[in-house]
């Protein structure tokens, strides 16, 4: 057994209310706290995502840039051309470069620019 617990995952964006909606949205989670610079969805479970405001945020620039990709969020959903499209009506967008498209996963940009991956299940 470790000596921690994961209790959140945290990303830095310049509209943290905007960002935690879209993954509410995308997740099916709820939005369960608001502040001017933290906003904190959940599902219910253990582990929690939260957005911190960070003004100038810049977002990575993957695969190759300035700033690298830190980490980024796998996904898995049951109906990938389904689920893209409802992506994209939530603000996603399709990155232009897709390596794993064969392997069953797609890479997308949240509003704010932080890359994630849809997952076939």
């Amino acid at each position: 057994m470790g000596i921690a617990q994961l209790r959140s995952i945290v990303l830095d964006c310049p509209d943290p209310r905007r960002l935690a909606d879209f993954y509410s949205a995308l997740l099916g989670w709820k939005v369960a706290s608001v502040e001017d610079d933290w906003v904190v969805v959940t599902g219910g479970r253990p582990g929690r995502l939260c957005f911190q405001l960070v003004p100038d945020h810049r977002p990575p620039e993957w695969p190759t840039g300035e700033r690298p990709q830190q980490f980024h969020l796998d996904l898995t959903v049951e109906n990938l051309d389904e689920a893209e499209k409802e992506a994209l009506a939530l603000g996603a967008s399709k990155h232009p470069y897709q390596p794993g498209e064969k392997e069953g996963f797609r890479v997308f940009l949240d509003p704010a620019g932080h890359p994630f991956c849809l997952c076939a299940d």
